[in-house]
């Protein structure tokens, strides 16, 4: 009796200890099958867009894209330094530059997107040559793109900047205005809504697309394709190697995300990798 109630004990033990085994495995299992998720913010326009053809190539790699929206050029990066977000993409490579320097933000650069050309648009006329005397234009109100349409303005011979000032240039470097062109400073998500205010105005493309405005069609004077305002995917500097990181720029890169942007754009938006 005591050898079967041995025998019985031992058994049931044996049972426990497989039953443990098995439900480890179980939930072993589980983990490495869940779903990691990246956070990364971008403005409004093509840059959101793109990132919505990126989710479904990204959750072929078992990550689920998260896109916060942006209404500014200033909280992206506050938002990055801060957590709130794992990396965004929104700027170009002479904005990250400045502000990061400016703010003492921690950020680091991880990967190319796309250049998104600058162009000068006009309610009123066809050509700059036709702005009369006395004209208004629009410009960003942040340093480097405000520098940057200053030189379009300057490209195109509307008036000339001192020399060497390049994307750092202000009004205040105008030196030659043979019209007497008046310079508004106004937010860049502004510069589009203010058309039927001014002459002309220099637009990101990003906000002139989200008013249906094609930068290659539409506007009277476009930057050159070879433009160095690379935009890119930044990341805080401890996450620069992060693996989660390094399969969201392979899935931005990829073919697929490539065709989207040249057939959804049509040239106003040009891939950089």
């Amino acid at each position: 009796m005591k050898k079967k109630l041995i025998v019985l004990t031992l058994l049931v033990i044996l049972m426990a200890g497989l039953m443990a085994g098995c439900g480890g495995g179980k939930e072993e299992e589980t983990v490495g099958k869940e779903q990691k998720v990246l956070k990364v913010g971008a403005t409004a326009g093509p840059f959101a867009e793109i990132l919505e053809a990126v989710k479904p190539v990204l959750a072929k790699e078992g990550i689920e894209l998260k896109i916060v929206e942006f209404t500014d050029y200033v909280r992206p990066n506050l938002a990055l330094a801060e957590g709130e977000i794992d990396a965004n993409t929104f700027q170009h490579i002479p904005y990250f530059e400045n502000f990061t320097k400016s703010r003492k933000l921690d950020l680091s650069i991880v990967g190319k997107t796309i250049i998104i050309p600058m162009a000068i648009y006009s309610n009123k006329y066809k050509s700059l040559d036709e702005l009369p005397e006395g004209a208004t234009v629009a410009i960003p109100n942040d340093p480097t793109n405000g520098g940057r349409a200053l030189l379009l303005f300057e490209k195109a011979g509307v008036f000339k900047l001192k020399e060497g000032v390049g994307i750092n240039a202000t009004v205040q470097d105008i030196v030659d205005n043979p019209k007497n062109i008046k310079v508004y400073e106004v937010d860049a998500a502004q510069t589009a809504r203010v058309l039927s205010d001014v002459d002309a105005a220099a637009v990101n493309s990003n906000y002139a697309l989200e008013l249906g405005m094609n930068p290659k069609k539409d506007s009277i004077f476009i930057e050159n394709s070879d433009s160095p305002y690379v935009c890119i995917v930044a990341v805080r500097s401890k996450d620069k190697d992060n693996p989660i990181i390094k399969k969201f720029i392979e899935a931005y890169q990829s073919e697929e995300v490539k065709n989207f942007i040249n057939e959804r754009f049509d040239g106003s938006v040009i891939p950089a990798f």
